[in-house]
């Protein structure tokens, strides 16, 4: 859900006539040149942005533009609650100075919907959507179940919590205690028997399982979910 944009974003404000703009007319184009250039980098389809300028410094004189003038803005993919935006005016003698942008972006987000244990997995019911600000959710978060598909809690979650990337330990196909069938291969016998597994893993994990019919304990490794191969 992201895409990468220049960070220069050159925006026309004045038509001909503005060269003669009182100094008051001048700061609110500059604020909304700001403003949009921020929008502009942020807004996508399902989201809603708000940015607003926080108060001009009051020794800020920015004198009327007669080119285009430019807004650069970080080029860190991560937003934040507050940008530095520098606005330029692309003229021999043309002044820079910076203001500080407050950003709130607004997506869909996955939200517990009740109190949930570390290795639990996610079930639909367990989660919900909620519009949170997502410029405040610095450790990221997840806008589609699908991505905790098969992975498990690394720590308890109260109700209303935001899931995000480090909330989940690696995926586990298999888990300690499934039923699972085992494959022997042996100079190109194949041989399958029931088992279970004794730890847990995602695939390609190194586990143990117990042979269902003889009770012998082997190595294997998880291949898919619900199967293993044992290890010569």
């Amino acid at each position: 859900m992201r895409s990468c944009v220049a960070p220069w974003l050159a925006l026309a404000l004045l038509s001909a006539g503005a060269t003669a703009a009182p100094a008051d007319d001048a700061g609110a184009e500059w604020r909304s040149l700001a403003e949009r250039a921020v929008r502009q980098r942020y807004e996508q389809p399902g989201t809603r942005v708000v940015a607003s300028v926080e108060a001009l410094d009051t020794h800020l004189h920015l004198a009327p533009c007669p080119a285009a003038a430019q807004a650069q803005l970080p080029t860190r993919t991560q937003p934040t609650s507050r940008l530095s935006v520098q606005l330029h005016c692309p003229v021999p003698g043309g002044w820079t100075a910076r203001v500080v942008v407050r950003l709130e972006i607004y997506r869909q987000v996955l939200v517990t919907t009740r109190p949930l244990l570390r290795g639990d997995g996610l079930a639909v019911t367990d989660v919900r959507a909620e519009e949170r600000d997502i410029a405040r959710l610095g450790y990221g978060y997840l806008d589609n179940v699908a991505e905790a598909s098969g992975r498990s809690l690394a720590r308890p979650l109260p109700a209303g919590s935001v899931l995000t990337p480090a909330t989940f330990t690696g995926r586990q196909l298999v888990r300690p205690g499934d039923s699972v069938q085992m494959l022997a291969r042996l100079d190109g016998i194949e041989v399958r028997a029931d088992g279970v597994a004794l730890g847990g893993g995602d695939t390609g994990a190194r586990l143990r399982v117990r042979n269902g019919s003889s009770g012998k304990v082997v190595d294997a490794v998880v291949v898919t979910a619900g199967q293993v191969e044992a290890l010569p």
